[in-house]
């Protein structure tokens, strides 16, 4: 399970994302191969490449985002 912590609300591409749940927050690829760009918290940046039917999970923590996904869902 992948974790990132980021203080940025993310805009999803309505062309490579759904959003299939609202509490919680879950988003799921439409494509295959899209790529999800994170700065987390320490200022640090992440390229995720999610595969078709890839889900990411997104939880308001207090002044946060938490962001988590199943590693099967990321081509490596």
């Amino acid at each position: 399970m992948g974790l990132l912590y980021t203080k940025f609300y993310m805009d999803f591409d309505e062309t490579s994302w759904k959003q299939i749940s609202n509490n919680p927050i879950v988003f799921q690829t439409t494509k295959d191969d899209v790529v999800l760009e994170i700065d987390d918290v320490a200022h640090k940046s992440y390229q995720l490449n999610f595969k078709k039917g890839g889900k990411l999970n997104m939880f308001r923590v207090t002044g946060q985002f938490r962001l988590t996904w199943n590693d099967d869902d990321v081509i490596v």
